[in-house]
């Protein structure tokens, strides 16, 4: 009975990552300048990219109703990745690209979550092609001058469950930080598809 459970429990897991859409910027090129843009958080803050320079910055796509978000969640993948960022004075941004997303709702994910960084909102999906964000969670850390270095997996888990031994992201961040070069600069990204509108 537990075994066709799970069996169950999987094959909605996999449901959930479904085909990509056609229109997508071809993927950056690690040492490439990032595309700047500008977008607004759930409490109606708004932020430009090219703001942050001369900090590293992680870029983060989400979306709350994501099994894979939700477990790297759960299992304080995300939150303990939050919390080294602040610590080492690097800025953490969610983007959420889902056609259905809300302020309301991203809100009271947030709250839900305990997440302090900001979650902006991309319903048009514009900003997520533009970054050829594929999957949620699609991670990009981006340099002090406003270049890529690493962009891809979050960590080595690519299951619905669990948490993996490496994180990409900390690692890159961790040489950026120490001025070295990024040994892993991409990883294929895991979890569903960003939920971009339909047709386009």
């Amino acid at each position: 009975m537990h075994r066709a459970f799970r069996i169950a429990g999987l094959a909605l897991f996999a449901a959930a990552v479904i085909a990509l859409p056609s229109a997508f910027a071809e993927d950056l090129a690690v040492g490439s300048k990032v595309p700047d843009f500008t977008l607004t958080d759930f409490s109606g803050t708004t932020h430009t990219l090219s703001d942050y320079e001369g900090q590293i910055v992680v870029l983060e796509w989400t979306n709350p109703q994501c099994p894979f978000v939700q477990n790297i969640y759960a299992n304080k993948v995300m939150s303990d990745l939050d919390a080294y960022c602040k610590e080492s004075k690097v800025v953490h941004l969610g983007v959420d690209s889902s056609h259905f997303v809300t302020a309301d709702a991203e809100k009271k994910w947030a709250e839900s979550q305990g997440i302090k960084n900001p979650i902006l909102l991309d319903p048009s999906g514009t900003v997520g092609k533009k970054y050829g964000a594929k999957t949620t969670p699609h991670m990009f850390v981006i340099g002090k001058n406003g270049t890529l270095l690493y962009s891809g997996a979050i960590d080595d888990n690519p299951k619905p469950m669990g948490r993996g031994n490496t994180n990409y992201v900390v690692d890159a961040v961790k040489a950026a930080l120490a001025g070295k070069t990024v040994e892993v600069t991409h990883e294929k990204p895991y979890g569903c598809s960003v939920k971009y509108v339909q047709g386009t």
